[in-house]
């Protein structure tokens, strides 16, 4: 089946500030006058009325973003925010941004731990665990380096959706550390093998016995995010797996549209982040739907023609920018990985472009 191609533009700035909030119980540590340093990214669909070239539409939109959140930079928000909690701030940069396409304004107060917001007041709040744990997987193929005992530091994120309606609060982070921590005594420092249910234990075997362990008690869990390495894992939803894996680009550009006064008309570059999300059917004997090591050989001729390379040359009449980029490396990694739903092509931290097709449409942020 065909699938048309969804783009997103996302764009994140950082700001510093202190706040308390009031909506808490008095002995809550969040009631008393604290910090943070937070990240705010919006999610657009289009740029227009603000973007005057092609292929300069990140910068305007973080420029654009990066207005708005200086307003709060260094600031006491409760001056502005009566319930600074991260729904209320990313409802208060909703209301600033001016473009008709925005899709989602995110809050992160810290960096294990945000709030997605809609249009619609729907939010998607996360929070992220982290433990210690050994694991083999048997049924993998003579020789393969997962069949031999090793461990890992995995992390975890728990995704709650709910309805805000305007609420201060969908759930508590610290409702959610209550959740979890029962699971971080049975997996830090374990042996996964060991643990009934998880003899198998691949990253999405270990995402679906996690779902198992909190959705009754956690009606509101939508998703279950597990990281084997900072660079690649799985999701599970309740009845979807994904996986993803990242890779980084050190390549060169140079933006033919532009300017040339333009100092993106010049040869520069980006350590670009390239995120490649997968979505299949799990195979029941080795328990993963595609091999993180597959993933990454079938890709490698694509990675070895993008990386150190001066990207402007081998993209042909196409422009450079990271949007083009983002369009041309998929249409060079589909005929080879089918699983394929979605890319993510980030210039800088959370400035990028998202490309997603297929019957389940874009994933929730890793």
């Amino acid at each position: 089946m065909s699938h048309s191609v969804g783009e997103l533009l996302t764009a994140a700035t950082t700001f510093e500030a202190a706040c308390h909030v009031p909506c808490l119980p008095a002995s809550h540590r969040a009631a008393r006058l604290h910090g943070h340093s937070y990240l705010a990214d919006v999610r657009c669909a289009q740029l227009d009325p603000l973007v005057a070239e092609p292929g300069t539409e990140l910068d305007v939109l973080r420029e654009h973003i990066q207005t708005i959140t200086n307003q709060l930079d260094h600031q006491y928000l409760n001056q502005r925010i009566a319930q600074p909690t991260d729904e209320n701030i990313a409802r208060w940069i909703r209301q600033q941004i001016a473009l008709a396409g925005t899709r989602t304004v995110s809050v992160q107060s810290t960096p294990d731990s945000g709030v997605d917001l809609d249009k619609d007041d729907h939010a998607h709040l996360w929070r992220r665990y982290r433990f210690q744990a050994a694991h083999q997987l048997p049924h993998v193929p003579a020789g393969h380096k997962c069949g031999r005992m090793h461990g890992h530091g995995f992390e975890v994120i728990l995704h709650v959706q709910q309805a805000a309606a305007g609420k201060h609060l969908i759930v508590d982070y610290d409702e959610l550390d209550q959740y979890w921590a029962p699971l971080q005594t049975r997996l830090n420092y374990a042996c996964l093998n060991e643990i009934a249910g998880l003899e198998n234990p691949t990253s999405e075997a270990l995402s679906a016995w996690i779902w198992a362990q909190l959705k009754p008690t956690l009606p509101a869990l939508s998703w279950v995010t597990v990281y084997e390495t900072g660079s690649c894992g799985a999701h599970f939803d309740g009845q979807h797996y994904r996986i993803w894996k990242d890779l980084t680009l050190d390549s060169a550009v140079r933006l033919k549209r532009v300017a040339p006064s333009d100092p993106r008309a010049n040869i520069h570059g980006h350590t670009f982040t390239l995120r490649l999300h997968l979505h299949a059917p799990l195979d029941q004997v080795m328990g993963w739907t595609v091999d993180f090591g597959d993933v990454k050989a079938v890709f490698d001729p694509i990675f070895k023609q993008l990386d150190h390379q001066p990207l402007h040359e081998i993209i042909g009449d196409r422009d450079a920018d990271t949007r083009s980029l983002a369009h041309y490396i998929r249409e060079l990694a589909q005929p080879v990985l089918p699983q394929l739903d979605r890319l993510d092509l980030y210039q800088t931290r959370g400035c990028g472009v998202i490309l997603h097709w297929g019957d389940l449409g874009p994933a929730l942020p890793v």
